[in-house]
């Protein structure tokens, strides 16, 4: 299937590595021009320099925090400057699982929630807010937000609160970008084997997946590709879950 995302013109942000980094790297096979966004200028300018000769296509670094608004500006600004534009983009900027280890009550400390909430929560707003005029004046757009299983599961509260969080904004986006050609989608991954996953642990998470196995960061980037394509219109405001299926949880 073609996805028709050859010339298209994309921002990653938390692109450097993990998740962001396949999803970065999918985009660009598809053909798609990359901006990827984080907050270490090395590892970010050596994704960059790896993404861009193995795809062959313009992978250009911008050091960004979401968690600032004139930083995300810049971002945004950098992005139009380099690439005539943007078409596509990708909130993946935060700490994996998320800063707060909290399980109860009494573990949760207020200045870890804010935070959490702000550079996941806020700051997919914040680039969303900076970048929907471009996408707007195209006529065109899509905006994948990463989010994670944490939204259906209890046990950990923060890390639920922040994914509902973006769940929540990604549906009041789509509702109100989708009639001028943006649709708004966010992906919950599960687990998922990174550069930094421990194979120790990879046993423990795959008893609760389906597929008897965790998934891997190119496969949950495989569907974020399609989610930035035009063959995915049909599908706006909603979650779709890339864990490799919950073990024994029904969802309707």
């Amino acid at each position: 299937m073609d996805l028709e995302l050859k010339g298209k013109r994309a921002i990653v942000t938390g692109g450097s590595r993990g998740i962001g980094k396949a999803i970065a790297r999918q985009l660009a096979l598809e053909g798609a021009d990359v901006v990827i966004a984080a907050r270490t200028r090395k590892q970010l300018e050596q994704t960059a320099d790896e993404l861009s000769k193995e795809t062959g296509r313009r992978v250009i670094p911008v050091v960004a925090d979401t968690g600032d608004d004139a930083s995300v500006e810049r971002l945004i600004a950098a992005t139009v400057a380099e690439l005539s534009g943007v078409d596509i983009l990708v909130n993946n900027a935060a700490v994996p699982g998320g800063i707060s280890p909290a399980t109860r009550l009494d573990q949760i400390v207020s200045d870890e929630v804010l935070e959490d909430v702000n550079i996941k929560v806020v700051g997919y707003l914040r680039t969303a807010r900076a970048a929907a005029p471009h996408l707007v004046a195209n006529g065109w757009g899509r905006i994948i937000n990463i989010g994670g299983l944490a939204v259906r599961k209890a046990g950990r509260p923060v890390a639920s609160l922040r994914n509902v969080g973006v769940a929540t904004i990604t549906k009041n986006l789509a509702d109100e970008l989708g009639p001028k050609g943006v649709n708004v989608t966010v992906v919950h991954p599960g687990a998922t084997r990174t550069e930094g996953t421990d194979p120790a642990l990879e046993a423990t998470y795959a008893s609760a997946v389906s597929i008897g196995r965790i998934v891997d960061a190119e496969e949950v980037a495989w569907v974020v590709a399609f989610l930035a394509s035009p063959k995915s219109v049909s599908i706006n405001g909603d979650a779709i879950a890339t864990g490799g299926g919950s073990v024994g949880a029904i969802y309707y």
